[in-house]
């Protein structure tokens, strides 16, 4: 950085970074699912109507229905999607849980949501998983309309299903592509359930120049990160958390600016790490790898965008520049085209810096050491 561009604000760092900005900072989050980020409120009125047993009261629920604290075993952790995806088996429950995601992200700042969800999963009652899909992405459209934030769907298959059903999905996501859908994914239990097993999906994607992000490195080791990247050609990695495992790979991921879709709550919940000390966030931050931060599930990790920040902020003592960097990232890595992409990182930057200025922060006495 030449020493004309440098504010004395660029050292504020932890605790001196206040709530409101990093609330009003402006953001992105990649990694988001649809059937783990509901309103409390809502799934508690959308279950009552469903039929399902649900207490008045909101702790009570989340005993009943959500994962605790910590949560170890993947396929137990999985298994509390069953709850939420209940109450998303009509078109009008979708719309609704879409709007009001992009509503709160907005909110708090996101300007650019990346949704993912399995529409195979919302079919029970007879809807189709296109018609999934076109609810979805209605339900973020009306939400841009007053937010004026913008937003793509990610497709998510998952290793636990027959490579056949990924393969349905495949060409859904290809069939959407320049309609609101962005990329492709693959999710669910790491272990044991490699992605190769779906290579023709990957094969149908990347032929039809469509994207790919793949959950790796999250319940097994580099092994599935490498043959994310290198048999199912992914363009992002969906965690990668045990990437710092293999040094050659991890140089490999730097070098080529493969960006990590790092969700710190959840990594903790799920025991992917012991201790948010211990996670590899600041190691990968040094090291230039292309770290941005997400949700993954707001609801199950007790979480938001800005409660993210603030995690990653206070853990790892990170100054506002390091802050903004780690959000520009995020608009970086985004699957949008690349010329919208970098008007909006331009917007970002200005905004930054009129953030500081609107804060005062410049007037703030920043540690230096």
């Amino acid at each position: 950085m030449k020493t004309s561009d440098y504010r004395p604000s660029d050292l504020l760092r932890g605790p001196d970074i206040s709530d409101d900005l990093l609330r009003a900072l402006p953001k992105t989050d990649l990694h988001c699912h649809l059937d783990g980020s509901l309103r409390m409120e809502t799934f508690m009125e959308l279950g009552r109507a469903a039929g399902m047993d649900m207490p008045d009261n909101p702790d009570e629920v989340r005993a009943l229905y959500f994962p605790p604290d910590r949560e170890c075993v993947m396929h137990e952790f999985l298994k509390y999607f069953d709850h939420t995806l209940e109450v998303l088996q009509t078109e009008e429950n979708l719309v609704r849980v879409a709007r009001e995601l992009a509503e709160d992200f907005a909110e708090q700042g996101v300007w650019y949501l990346e949704v993912r969800f399995c529409p195979l999963f919302h079919t029970k009652q007879g809807m189709t998983p296109d018609q999934a899909v076109a609810a979805v992405r209605r339900g973020l459209d009306d939400a841009a309309t007053s937010a004026g934030f913008q937003s793509g769907i990610i497709i998510t298959g998952i290793r636990t299903l027959e490579s056949a059903k990924s393969l349905e999905l495949a060409r859904l996501a290809v069939g959407w592509k320049g309609r609101g859908v962005v990329a492709f994914d693959l999710a669910g239990a790491e272990q044991d359930n490699p992605a190769k097993n779906h290579i023709e999906a990957f094969y149908h994607v990347m032929n039809h120049n469509q994207n790919v992000t793949i959950h790796a490195g999250e319940g097994f080791g580099p092994g599935s990160i490498h043959q994310a990247l290198h048999r199912c050609g992914a363009n992002r990695l969906g965690h990668g958390t045990r990437l710092e495992e293999d040094p050659d790979l991890m140089a490999y991921v730097v070098n080529n600016r493969i960006p990590l879709e790092i969700c710190l709550s959840s990594n903790l919940q799920s025991c992917v790490v012991e201790d948010l000390a211990h996670h590899p966030f600041r190691f990968y931050m040094k090291e230039g790898a292309r770290v941005c931060l997400n949700t993954d599930n707001t609801l199950f990790a007790r979480t938001s965008p800005t409660h993210e920040l603030r995690v990653a902020v206070d853990t790892f003592d990170m100054t506002l520049l390091e802050t903004e960097n780690l959000l520009i990232n995020g608009f970086k890595s985004a699957f949008m085209p690349e010329k919208a992409k970098g008007e909006m990182i331009l917007e970002a930057l200005e905004t930054f810096s009129s953030l500081r200025d609107k804060f005062g922060l410049d007037g703030h006495k920043a540690d230096k050491s």
